[in-house]
C-alpha cells in the first residue's frame, strides 16, 4: 500500500505542479500589480471591519474559517518535515510561496465571492466548482473538482490533522505516571495504539457537536478559537527566541546560506530545498489549492474584492507569522534532523531517531522549558489539526450542495459525510503516519492541480475587480459591485434584489 500511494505521490507532486504554482504566483503578482504590497494596509483594514448577515458571515468570520483550515498541522509537522528534506533553506522558499501566493489566494477568493449563489436554505455558497462552471461553462469539469474535494476533505486529508493530534499527545504522555500504567497491552492493542484509538474516538466526538451545529457554528467557533491558538504559539515563538537570542542571527544567516545552496553542509540540498518549501508551503497556506474560496464565498460583503483582499492577507498570517514561529522554535533551538539528498545519511542529526514531524517542534521548546514542550505542542497541534477538520467538513458539504444543484441536499447525504469524516478521524488517528500523509498529499495535488489550471484561464473577472475596487476607493467611495458594468457574465447573485448590487 506504501508503495502504491508513494508512486501515485510522485505523479501527481511532480515538479510540474511544484513550478505550476510558483508560477502562478509570479503571474497573478505581476498581473495584480504587486497587490499584496500596495494593498496590504486595505487588508488589514477589511480584516476587522465588516457583519454578519442571515445568509452570510462576516468578513472576519470568513477569514476565520479560512484560517481554520490553512493553519493545520502542515503548520508544525510541515514545516519540520520541509527542514528535514530540504535543508533549513527551505524554510526561505516557503516564505516566497507565501509571499507569491498571497497574490494567488485574492485572484481564487474573488472569484469565488463573484460567482457565489444561495443555496436552498438561503445560505451563501461558493468555491472552484461554482466559478467552474460559471465562468468556464464546463459543467464536467466542475464536477471533477467538487468529487474531487468531497473525497480529498471528507476522507484522505482528515485522517493526517488527526493523526498528528494521537501522535503529539502520545508523545507528551510518553513517560508520564498514566502512560506508565499503560504499559503492554490494552484490550489486545499495545498500549501506545489504545491510546491513540481512544484520542481518535474523542476527536470525533467534539468533532460531531460542531459540524452537527452548521456553518454558522462553524463560524462562531472558528471566530474564538483560531485568534487565540495562532496567538498563543507565535508567543511561544517568541519566547524561545528571546532565550536563544544569541542564536538568531546565525539562525537567519543559515537559512538564506542554505537557500541559495552556499551552505557548506546543507549546498547540495538547494534543489531540495525549492522543492520541500514550495510543496509544504503550498500545502501550509493552501493558496492555490482550491480550500480558502469556499470561506471565503461566505462573506457578507458588498464588493467581491474586499474578500479577495482578506483571503491574502491570510497568507501573510499564515506563512509569515505560524510557519515562521515553527522554523524559528527548530532553528533557534538545533532541535531537528537533516536528510543527506540520499536520503541514507544524515547532514544534521540532532535527535536521533525522532522522524520529521511535531516531534522536532517538541524537542525545541522541550530543550528550552523541560517539562512544558511535548505537552505545549501537542495542545497546539490540537487546536491547529481540530479546527482544520472542522474546515474541511464545510468545503466537503459545501461541494456536496454544488453536486445536489438547486435542490435541497439530500439529508442522508449529509448525514453520511458527517459520520465518514467521523471515522476517518478515529481511523487516521491510531494507523500509519506515513500512509496518512500520503492520502492528504494525495488530495492536496489533486485539488491544486484542478485549481490553478482553472484560476489561471478565470482570472480576468478577478483583475476587473481590483481595478474597479481601486478606482471607487480613489474616488472616495464606498465600493459596491456591478457586473454587469464590468462586463461580467454569469454572476447571477449580484443582479438578483437583495443582491450586492441592490
Amino acid at each position: 500500500m506504501e508503495s502504491l500511494l508513494a508512486a501515485i505521490n510522485n505523479i501527481i507532486w511532480s515538479k510540474a505542479l511544484i513550478f505550476m504554482c510558483l508560477g502562478a504566483g509570479i503571474f497573478f503578482t505581476i498581473r495584480t500589480r504587486f497587490m499584496q504590497v500596495r494593498g496590504f494596509v486595505e487588508m488589514f483594514r477589511l480584516t476587522v471591519t465588516g457583519q454578519s448577515s442571515a445568509a452570510g458571515v462576516s468578513s472576519f468570520q470568513a477569514l476565520a474559517m479560512s484560517m481554520a483550515g490553512r493553519i493545520g498541522i502542515g503548520n508544525i509537522a510541515g514545516v519540520a518535515t520541509a527542514i528535514a528534506f530540504g535543508g533549513p533553506g527551505a524554510v526561505f522558499w516557503m516564505w516566497v510561496m507565501g509571499f507569491l501566493g498571497a497574490s494567488t489566494s485574492y485572484v481564487e477568493c474573488t472569484l469565488a465571492q463573484i460567482y457565489k449563489v444561495k443555496d436552498a436554505e438561503g445560505r451563501y455558497r461558493g468555491g472552484p466548482a461554482y466559478y467552474i462552471e460559471k465562468a468556464m461553462g464546463l459543467k464536467w469539469y466542475a464536477l471533477l473538482f467538487a468529487f474531487a474535494t468531497i473525497i480529498a476533505t471528507g476522507f484522505l486529508m482528515p485522517g493526517v490533522q488527526a493523526n498528528a493530534i494521537a501522535d503529539s499527545a502520545a508523545n507528551a504522555c510518553q513517560g508520564t505516571a498514566l502512560c506508565g500504567a499503560m504499559d503492554g497491552q490494552w484490550m489486545g492493542m499495545p498500549a501506545r495504539e489504545a491510546l491513540k484509538l481512544g484520542i481518535g474516538l474523542g476527536v470525533a466526538l467534539m468533532l460531531a457537536v460542531i459540524i452537527f451545529g452548521g456553518v454558522k457554528r462553524i463560524a462562531n467557533f472558528a471566530e474564538v478559537v483560531v485568534p487565540f491558538m495562532a496567538a498563543g504559539f507565535i508567543l511561544m515563538a517568541l519566547t524561545v527566541m528571546v532565550l536563544n537570542a544569541e542564536q538568531v542571527p546565525k539562525m537567519f544567516g543559515l537559512i538564506f546560506s542554505s537557500a541559495f545552496g552556499t551552505h557548506a553542509a546543507f549546498g547540495a540540498l538547494l534543489g531540495l530545498a525549492v522543492e520541500w518549501g514550495v510543496k509544504r508551503g503550498v500545502y501550509a497556506n493552501e493558496a492555490g489549492q482550491g480550500t480558502g474560496p469556499h470561506a471565503a464565498a461566505a462573506a457578507e460583503v458588498s464588493h467581491p474584492a474586499k474578500q479577495g483582499y482578506v483571503q491574502a492577507f491570510a497568507i501573510y498570517i499564515d506563512t509569515m507569522l505560524v510557519c515562521t514561529s515553527t522554523a524559528f522554535l527548530v532553528l533557534a533551538s538545533g532541535m531537528y534532523n537533516v536528510h543527506a539528498p540520499d536520503g541514507a545519511a544524515m547532514l544534521h542529526n540532532a535527535l536521533p531517531g525522532v522522524e520529521p514531524g511535531p516531534g522536532f517542534a517538541q524537542a525545541a521548546v522541550e530543550s528550552i522549558l523541560p517539562g512544558w514542550g511535548a505537552g505545549f505542542v501537542a495542545v497546539a497541534l490540537f487546536f491547529f489539526a481540530f479546527t482544520t477538520i472542522m474546515a474541511y467538513y464545510y468545503m466537503a458539504e459545501t461541494n456536496l450542495t454544488y453536486v445536489a444543484g438547486t435542490g435541497r441536499t439530500h439529508p442522508l447525504a449529509i448525514l453520511l459525510l458527517r459520520l465518514g469524516i467521523m471515522a476517518m478521524v478515529v481511523f487516521g488517528a491510531f494507523h500509519n503516519a506515513t500512509q496518512a500523509w500520503a492520502l492528504g498529499d494525495i488530495g492536496v495535488g489533486l485539488m491544486a492541480w484542478l485549481n490553478i489550471i482553472a484560476i489561471l484561464i478565470l482570472h480576468k473577472p478577478a483583475m476587473l475587480a481590483l481595478r474597479d475596487y481601486e478606482m471607487q476607493k480613489k474616488a472616495g467611495k464606498e465600493p459596491v459591485f456591478d457586473p454587469d458594468a464590468l462586463g461580467i457574465r454569469n454572476a447571477e447573485f449580484w443582479r438578483r434584489p437583495g443582491g450586492g448590487n441592490a
